[in-house]
């Protein structure tokens, strides 16, 4: 794919870039390196100092970098500009906390001193998405650099105005030269990177085959990995929800970032009692959303981030009709110019389709009618992918079952799947591996050492 940026609500070409050669890869990973070696000895005050201007940045100028992040991928303004200020606030938090999180442990051997002391590996390679071209980025690299890591991005292909805005932001900030660095390169070229001595880790958050060949470049050398992968979560409703309030979150879930977030709920699983309720309160709720101009404020649905994008979810949506499948509403790309796609609901859907077991990357919500919550739980996790899931019901046991059943990484009772600094975020099966954010996402990447003194 051309690095480029290209506008998805018309479809024109915006600005071309070049890919980074072999030597000016090699010049920049020379840069990082020489820079760990002096970043790794600063001090937490100075790399807190350093984030918190960050977000002092994010915040003061997120009007223009949520106008850089609508125009390449096509997310509305006004969540573009939420997205800014949430990078901020990961910036403040390991801030705030990356010093206690990596404080020396103490334990009782037959030493005289014995502790755990958390150190920083090195240049950490990050392969980010387009979807939240600055929160996938920020989420990683404000507690990398707080551990005293270096970074270099590669950065999805159409967002490359993105990635250059994030270092110069950081660069601004005060971090040293070479601290953060894009990598303007094509997939092609990520091997090469990986492969290098002097990069000691990786992450990425992508398309399940992106995972597995960084995965399988990574194991080859032995380097530690965190993946973040699809996801289609569940969204499960019980009679005692608040129904008006699931049809809400469940709308604004599905519907987030024109429908391409990796944690939106995909799948509704409604208990027969209250489906046929429910369904004709999402329908009106879905029927409402205005798609348009992503520029605009009163826009709730911008465009799908590229054509091909736009063409995967028209085969997903026609196969899912040729299998028996019905669309309540939507169902058709839009007659107009650029990748637009309109809020659809899909109903009656065989639960042995091979459509059911794909990630819907658009604003499509599969619905599904269930008789109990076995029934429910065994057709939640039916699926390869582990990301999120979201149970609505004010009876303690079936939150308590939820709980304990729910194959995913994350189970929200009765609210909205988001990352949070505060929660660790990752997946399990097919969604990944590692954790992100809380304690675990500062800890991905450090030596855990063991010191023993007699």
């Amino acid at each position: 794919m051309a690095i480029a940026t290209v506008n998805p609500a018309t479809g024109e070409i915006l600005k071309r870039f070049n890919a980074l050669a072999s030597e000016e890869i090699e010049a920049k990973l020379t840069q990082a390196q020489e820079t760990f070696q002096s970043y790794r000895l600063t001090s937490f005050t100075q790399r807190q100092k350093w984030l918190n201007n960050a977000a002092l940045i994010l915040e003061r100028d997120a009007e223009k970098f949520a106008t850089i992040m609508t125009t390449e991928m096509g997310k509305t303004k006004k969540s573009a500009i939420s997205e800014a200020k949430k990078c901020a606030l990961v910036c403040r938090y390991y801030a705030e906390n990356g010093e206690a999180f990596l404080a020396d442990e103490y334990t009782e051997t037959d030493a005289t001193k014995s502790y755990v002391s958390y150190q920083p590996l090195g240049i950490i390679l990050a392969v980010m998405p387009w979807n939240f071209p600055f929160w996938q980025v920020f989420r990683f690299a404000a507690p990398a650099l707080m551990a005293g890591n270096v970074a270099v991005l590669k950065h999805a292909s159409n967002v490359p105005q993105c990635a250059l805005a994030i270092e110069a932001i950081l660069e601004a900030a005060g971090f040293p030269e070479g601290a953060f660095q894009t990598l303007l390169i094509g997939a092609a070229q990520v091997e090469d990177v990986i492969n290098d001595d002097r990069v000691k880790a990786a992450t990425l958050t992508g398309s399940e085959p992106a995972g597995m060949s960084l995965a399988s470049l990574a194991g080859h050398q032995i380097k530690p990995t965190v993946l973040e992968l699809g996801g289609s979560d569940p969204l499960i409703v019980f009679p005692s929800a608040d129904l008006d309030e699931a049809v809400d979150i469940g709308t604004f879930s599905r519907t987030l970032n024109n429908g391409q977030s990796c944690i939106a709920s995909k799948r509704f699983i409604l208990h027969e009692a209250i489906a046929e309720q429910f369904l004709e309160k999402l329908q009106i709720k879905f029927a409402s959303l205005k798609v348009g101009d992503p520029m605009d404020d009163d826009t709730d649905i911008g465009p799908l981030a590229t054509e091909n994008i736009l063409n995967d979810i028209v085969r997903q949506v026609d196969k899912a009709v040729e299998l028996g499948s019905t669309v309540l509403l939507g169902g058709k790309r839009l007659d107009r110019p650029g990748n637009f796609f309109p809020p659809t609901i899909l109903t009656d859907i065989p639960v042995d389709a091979p459509t059911m077991k794909e990630e819907f990357f658009a604003p499509v919500v599969m619905v599904f009618t269930v008789k109990n919550i076995a029934e429910a739980i065994a057709l939640a996790n039916d699926i390869p992918f582990g990301l999120g899931s979201s149970a609505w019901t004010n009876e303690p046991t079936e939150q308590q079952r939820f709980i304990r059943d729910l194959e995913a990484g994350a189970v929200f009772i009765n609210g909205l799947v988001k990352s949070d600094p505060r929660l660790p975020f990752g997946g399990i099966k097919r969604s990944g591996y590692g954790r992100e954010l809380g304690v675990p996402g500062i800890r991905a990447f450090v030596n855990a050492k063991t010191v023993w003194i007699k």
